[in-house]
């Protein structure tokens, strides 16, 4: 079974740390455990993770400040709280971090599995903005260099220059718009149950599509001085793509 997400569980009872941690490896999805805060901390330093699965009584961890330093550790990362011993103040202090689960144990591992599936989407779904996001701002500092040397009167310099702009960016060109895809595939998704502007934070899709805008407005300003089919064709299809987001 190929693997769908990478989990940490961080909990002090070692029997339900390791027959959570067995049964969602049967899942398919691969697993650390650690008995404590601090083993948890020093794991989500090493390793890249999808989700954190953490009791709250555990050893270091009396205030949830594992969980109130999470978003330091690993951004953008959900995780889910257990607990045997339920409060009112620890739920209310959930509310206020990144946690997307409160289960009290004895824990169904049906309602564990449907929390930690949810959770391993949005968190990927995270990444793949961020990713995105540093992609196209790559891609805005290379137009940037280009138009700057635009305004050059050395055509030898144009040339060489337009030649290493197209070789360096075209590949984070694609990957944007691969990622783009993903996203949008992954919010049309019927299996996802949280509201779409929640899952991506919407101030982060929203500062790529002005991203996209200013591109577009480069290329347009451009396009008299450097004529390029593949620009041309680059600038129609960006420009739909923000004309689609705005309309969904």
């Amino acid at each position: 079974m190929p693997e769908v997400g990478r989990i940490l569980i961080a909990d002090d009872e070692e029997t339900f740390l390791k027959s959570t941690g067995d049964l969602l490896h049967r899942e398919g999805y691969d697993c650390d455990c650690v008995p404590d805060a601090t083993a948890a901390i020093e794991k989500l330093k090493e390793n890249q993770y999808d989700l954190l699965i953490a009791d709250i009584k555990m050893p270091g961890n009396p205030d949830l400040e594992l969980i109130q330093d999470l978003s330091n550790i690993a951004e953008g990362m959900p995780a889910i709280l257990v607990t045997g011993y339920p409060s009112q103040r620890s739920a209310i202090q959930a509310i206020h971090l990144p946690v997307v689960a409160y289960l009290v144990k004895p824990i169904d591992f049906e309602e564990l599995l449907a929390q930690a599936k949810a959770a391993v989407e949005k968190s990927r779904l995270y990444r793949a903005v961020a990713n995105t996001k540093r992609r196209l701002q790559y891609w805005q500092e290379g137009l940037a260099d280009l138009e700057q040397v635009l305004k050059d009167k050395g055509s030898g310099v144009f040339s060489a220059s337009v030649k290493s702009f197209l070789d360096l960016t075209f590949g984070n060109i694609a990957g944007a718009f691969s990622d783009i895809k993903h996203i949008t595939d992954a919010m049309t998704s019927e299996d996802i149950d949280l509201p779409a502007c929640h899952l991506l934070n919407c101030p982060r899709l929203a500062h790529l599509t002005k991203m996209v805008e200013e591109t577009v407005e480069v290329l347009e300003k451009t396009k008299d001085a450097f004529k390029s089919k593949e620009l041309g064709k680059l600038r129609k299809k960006l420009q739909e793509t923000v004309k689609n987001t705005k309309k969904s």
